[in-house]
């Protein structure tokens, strides 16, 4: 039918105009995640995972994501007749969010389930989750990664079953009288930020002092995550020194205690989640470890923290890559569909190569938190702190390019992709800025001299390529003979540290055409790398018939 030929009233025909990304299995379509299921984790993990990231490809699932973060966290402080209620409302689809993040066991899978491929078999269900949505997985992380701190103090047991139970319960009473507990973390003051030393919180010990017994707290946290939460470790002065403590948001005695929101954060991402301003009016707190030992005792906490980092970013990037994928297959130009253009194909085989390499490095540092070896723990160590400073600073200009893929549409807020671009920079700064993860590499170098042994030895399974080798050489070199101020080109170390594992895992576990393809762009080039820069000679098509398994192009 011609123009002309078009009814009344109808202006043009609605063609060549892409479907929204829904129905589709995100376990068919993703080759690496499948391969490195395989690889770490347990046997029967592919079969629970597999029908869970069908649900989570459904139409209906997908727009929880987004009602979640639309309809926002709402703060009321007092009820109508002036009683302290502090009281955070969410949308009903976070609840659901949270239902099915719970069920599933990603707020404690590990503890309930030890042994070989835990670590592992969560990620992968971390990693399908959090593409739908992201801000949910902050207080499943902190739930998640308090279980050590907590094992430090038996007194506290009933907080560390609380915490195991598959039930989601997000009514707003006692601990006692629930069927399921979650809990979040406030560390950061005013005052310091990063530098928790300088908290300026106090607690004082209302009899007894020691392991588990109760503190009155008095101070502020300037962000205290998913403010719901039962209860909250939090760093405080004892007369002991900087210590941990559990804060319950009900007291014993059944009173709600005196944990006062003063605001919820509007945070440019991670809109779902709310974060708060708190004030601390003698609140009623029980000690953690040792006083004095609160960095120490909390450090395991962040580690689990950072990696969850690392795995959420990943995660952003392949829902990116999906919905990149998903527009350029549909959508035509100049005569063909745009997957089929050379230069989109450069830009996406480079999206994708950088998605998997995160997988790989994420699944690598959960197969690592698995074993009990020395190696295994040195290289968790190094590794999460590398991989969350590289990963979740990848991750916005990965969003970007991805935005830019899809064109006009993908600035839309009726699109993903916006959210996931907002989403993005938060990772790179929860849980410790770029600078504070580098600086957390150089005194695990400094602690340990062993930990750069380990790290080299991991980088160095994949030394039969020339680019490794060559790697591997600078970076033995500058970690023998530093020279300068190491602390000053922390980041250019950190960077090489990095890329290198990267390419290593990429060499072992991808089929040549991407591993090649990474390397040459990443350790061969020179100058920056912006995306779409692969050299003429790489296998784009290989590389995105790999990336987005569930369609042919």
């Amino acid at each position: 039918m011609k123009e002309s030929e078009l009814p009344v009233g109808q202006t043009h025909r609605v063609e060549n105009v892409v479907s929204e990304l829904e129905g589709y299995d995100l376990w068919a379509a993703d080759t690496a995640l499948q391969e490195s299921v395989q690889r770490h984790a347990r046997a029967a993990a592919a079969q629970r995972l597999q029908p869970f990231a069908q649900k989570l490809g459904q139409q209906a699932y997908l727009q929880l994501g987004a009602q979640a973060n639309r309809y926002r966290p709402e703060l009321a402080t007092h009820d109508a007749y002036g009683r302290r209620i502090d009281l955070v409302s969410f949308h009903p689809a976070y609840h659901q969010l949270m239902q099915t993040a719970i069920e599933h066991e990603l707020h404690s899978l590990p503890w309930t389930q030890p042994g070989p491929g835990a670590h592992a078999e969560r990620a992968a269900f971390c990693y399908l989750h959090t593409q739908v949505e992201a801000g949910h997985g902050c207080p499943i992380t902190m739930t998640f990664a308090a279980m050590p701190a907590l094992r430090s103090t038996p007194e506290l047991s009933f907080w560390s079953s609380g915490i195991m139970s598959r039930h989601y319960d997000p009514r707003n009473i006692a601990a006692p009288h629930k069927r399921g507990l979650t809990l979040g973390m406030g560390m950061t003051e005013k005052q310091g930020g990063s530098d928790v030393r300088s908290n300026s919180s106090y607690a004082r010990a209302i009899a007894a002092a020691g392991r588990g017994a109760a503190y009155e707290l008095t101070g502020h946290k300037f962000f205290l995550s998913a403010p719901m939460s039962d209860a909250f470790l939090v760093l405080a002065q004892a007369p002991g020194g900087l210590s941990c403590f559990l804060l319950p948001r009900w007291r014993d005695d059944g009173e709600k205690n005196t944990l006062e929101l003063v605001r919820l954060k509007d945070k440019m991402g991670n809109a779902s989640n709310a974060s708060g301003e708190v004030e601390l009016r003698a609140a009623q707190g029980f000690l953690v470890g040792e006083e004095g030992r609160g960095v120490a005792t909390i450090l395991e906490m962040v580690s689990l923290t950072r990696f969850d980092c690392m795995i959420g970013s990943a995660a952003g990037m392949r829902m990116a890559l999906s919905q990149a994928m998903h527009h350029t297959i549909q959508r035509w130009a100049f005569g063909r569909p745009l997957v089929q253009q050379p230069l989109m194909q450069n830009v996406l085989a480079d999206l994708a190569l950088e998605s998997e390499a995160a997988l790989l490095m994420g699944m690598r540092m959960a197969a690592a938190l698995d074993t009990d070896s020395e190696e295994e723990r040195l290289l968790a160590r190094i590794g999460v702190a590398i991989g969350k400073y590289w990963i979740c600073k990848r991750a916005p200009q990965h969003a970007f390019e991805a935005m830019e893929c899809i064109g006009g549409t993908g600035v839309m807020e009726t699109c993903m992709m916006p959210r996931l671009y907002r989403e993005a920079p938060i990772n790179a700064i929860w849980e410790g800025s770029g600078n504070i993860q580098c600086l957390d590499v150089l005194r695990a170098l400094h602690k340990s001299p062993q930990t750069a042994e380990v790290l080299l030895a991991e980088i160095g399974q994949a030394a039969q390529h020339p680019a490794i080798r060559a790697g591997l050489q600078r970076l033995q070199q500058r970690l023998q003979s530093p020279g300068g101020d190491l602390e000053f080109s922390a980041r250019q170390l950190v960077d090489e540290m990095a890329v290198l594992l990267q390419a290593s895992l990429m060499l072992r576990y991808a089929p040549a055409s991407s591993s090649e393809a990474f390397c040459a762009s990443r350790l061969l080039a020179t100058g920056a790398h912006l995306y779409g820069s692969l050299p003429s000679q790489t296998e784009a098509q290989a590389i995105l018939r790999r990336a987005w398994a569930v369609a042919d192009f």
